[in-house]
């Protein structure tokens, strides 16, 4: 029985240890990871799609604007009075209807009808005091003046311009990832740099107080151990807090409410791709460019659609009654109509004229506005790119400096515990050592803000986890 419930356990222990060791672990969190999850979960991208989605409904409603146009209409009118039709308004309509007049008035004086009562025998009632009439209609363009295809070119063009705004906002959460991601990365190297310096400041406090005892120091020598020491204590903390207020910020980007553990570290490489070819490559791919490209394709289609508003249209028309009263007037109308209508226009309150001149006027202002983002995008790489290669060399050439630090930390520990080094020379060598490692860390971070932004740039950003 014991056995057989030892057994048993091992399982259920091994799927516990499993399941705590998988809990600990589930803050840590890769830089290709965090970009995944901020693009499945950021609001702002999911708007840029909806707008994007939004422009290709608009595009879908304009490949309709070829089609025709049919409806069902059902009028009810008030008439102030019946509308009938006496014999002397026929009579007066006729070529000879004064004949049939003068035959009325002999039949009257024959028969002694008075007037008025064969005007009531004679008269046809038309249509009653209120009409009710039901009908199909339709109406199908057929030429337009090319306002139809202009139309449909300007949702082509819309859309576009929100595939490329989809493109850019990307591009700026990229960038913001890269910074508060490893921002958080370089806070823990401050703290760890700012921790250590605590322990050996500490530790160099702890001898300063024995050396003073057995009287190889002065007084002075160990207050200026422990004044260093309570300093290391608060720089520590503001690191801490530091690293707090980083932590936050990823959390926040990234919508989680436990802390998340960035597992990709700082990096440099030895190169970086040239310039002009960043730069060729954004001036090819740059969505910003894209944008101002569409929009000047809509300016163009807009002139379109002014200037066919000076051109005629034709279009195909018909009705056909559903429903009609039993009226004399219903039975004279005709059933159905088809016909070729054209309208030709002359003049408009639309200002179309003007609206026309301001469209030419967009064109231009468009092409200038590429060309200064031309320029701007290109100092932007040459920028961006001699940014980058300062924080290789900067930290690259503090290598040697990194381990001149080392070295003077233990000459100056082994003289000091000899008294022939003071507690000043020890602090200024921990402090040297702590600000060579800080400043490279920093300089790392620089080059992984500008590689991230050259990347964003020429929108090659599917290649960052290459240089990593």
């Amino acid at each position: 029985m014991n056995s057989m419930t030892t057994i048993c356990r091992i399982p259920a222990i091994g799927f516990l240890v499993f399941f705590i060791s998988s809990i600990s672990f589930a803050g840590d969190l890769s830089f290709s990871q965090a970009w995944s999850e901020l693009q499945k979960n950021n609001d702002g991208l999911a708007a840029a799609y909806a707008n994007q989605e939004k422009s290709e409904h608009m595009v879908e409603a304009a490949e309709d604007l070829y089609w025709p146009e049919i409806g069902i209409t059902a009028d009810y009118t008030k008439l102030d009075d019946e509308v009938s039709l006496e014999p002397s308004d026929l009579f007066d309509s006729m070529p000879r209807g004064d004949v049939l007049e003068k035959f009325l008035n002999l039949l009257g004086r024959i028969d002694g009808i008075p007037r008025s009562q064969i005007n009531d025998a004679f008269t046809s009632e038309m249509t009653k005091d209120y009409v009710v009439i039901s009908s199909l209609n339709a109406v199908w363009p057929v030429y337009t003046g090319g306002r139809i295809d202009a139309a449909q070119d300007i949702a082509v063009n819309q859309l576009a311009e929100a595939k490329y705004l989809s493109r850019i906002k990307k591009q700026a959460l990229f960038e913001q990832l890269v910074k508060v991601y490893f921002g958080v990365v370089l806070s823990k190297e401050v703290l760890a740099a700012r921790t250590d310096l605590e322990k050996g400041l500490f530790k160099h406090f702890d001898n300063s107080k024995k050396l003073q005892k057995e009287g190889q120091i002065a007084k002075v020598e160990r207050l200026k151990a422990e004044a260093s020491y309570d300093k290391s204590r608060v720089e520590k903390n503001k690191a801490r807090r530091s690293l707090e207020i980083a932590q936050v910020a990823l959390n926040h980007l990234l919508k989680e409410k436990h802390d998340i553990n960035p597992n990709s570290l700082l990096f440099i490489n030895n190169t970086l791709p040239s310039m002009s070819e960043i730069t060729t490559e954004t001036l090819k791919n740059h969505p910003g460019l894209g944008v101002l490209d569409s929009k000047r394709k809509q300016a163009e289609g807009f002139v379109d659609v002014k200037e066919g508003e000076y051109l005629p249209e034709v279009f195909l028309f018909g009705s056909y009654n559903l429903y009609e009263q039993d009226t004399l007037a219903a039975d004279l109308a005709p059933d159905w109509m088809v016909g070729v209508g054209v309208k030709i226009p002359i003049t408009t309150r639309t200002g179309r004229s003007g609206k026309l001149k301001a469209a030419k006027s967009t064109i231009i202002e468009l092409d200038y506005l590429t060309t200064q983002a031309i320029q701007d995008l290109k100092l932007l790489v040459e920028k961006t790119w001699r940014e980058a290669n300062t924080a290789l060399e900067e930290y690259n050439g503090l290598k040697s400096s990194l381990a001149l630090a080392y070295e003077n930390i233990r000459m100056r520990d082994i003289a000091f515990s000899q008294g022939l080094s003071t507690s000043l020379e020890v602090v200024d060598a921990k402090l040297f050592l702590v600000s060579i490692k800080i400043q490279r860390q920093v300089a790392a971070y620089q080059y992984v803000l500008s590689l991230a932004r050259l990347l964003a740039l020429s929108d090659q950003m599917s290649s960052f986890s290459g240089y990593q």
